[in-house]
């Protein structure tokens, strides 16, 4: 992992984790309009319209320069493709922060997403000097709680029937890790 905080962004063998910019608003739309992808977030509208990227992305410097998040465009590293997202969701005072993501269904199964996940905790332990990450999946996406374990994260506990999503509860899968140099 390598972060270049001038470009915000962090490089790793494959992938450029870097600020979303206004032209991938489209590129966003299409991939957070598929219905599995929508099925495993905690919360993301639908339709998902251009709109709602331009919206979510606007916000995305005025939270980072406040603390409050660091937000990622998971691209190629080479051809600059665009693949998802991951982010923090810092919460300062504690030192700590959730860390979530998403992959278009295009490119499940490449380890992008581990990737990038790796990439992310060692930026928010090294560059943020975050005492603890988190994360949360529903018990319906176990692949999603296997790429939590990938970097490191240990199970924490299930929050039963947390969220109500299209109609029916949901658990919410709990996973963190301590900062290790701590």
């Amino acid at each position: 992992m390598v972060y270049d905080e001038a470009k915000r962004s962090i490089a790793t063998d494959r992938l450029l984790l870097r600020p979303f910019r206004e032209a991938d608003a489209e590129r966003v739309a299409e991939l957070c309009s598929n219905d599995r992808l929508y099925r495993s977030l905690l919360s993301l509208p639908r339709p998902y319209t251009v709109e709602c990227a331009r919206t979510w992305m606007a916000a995305h410097e005025e939270n980072f320069s406040a603390g409050r998040s660091c937000e990622f465009a998971v691209t190629d590293g080479a051809a600059g493709c665009l693949y998802g997202c991951i982010g923090l969701f810092c919460h300062s005072r504690d030192r700590n922060a959730e860390m979530g993501y998403w992959i278009g269904e295009d490119y499940w199964g490449n380890g992008y997403a581990t990737e990038a996940a790796r990439a992310v905790v060692e930026f928010a332990f090294q560059c943020k000097g975050l005492h603890r990450v988190y994360a949360r999946h529903f018990a319906s996406n176990p692949a999603s709680g296997r790429i939590m374990q990938k970097c490191g994260m240990v199970y924490e506990g299930t929050m039963k029937e947390h969220v109500f999503k299209d109609g029916r509860y949901e658990d919410l899968v709990c996973y963190g890790l301590l900062n290790p140099a701590e």
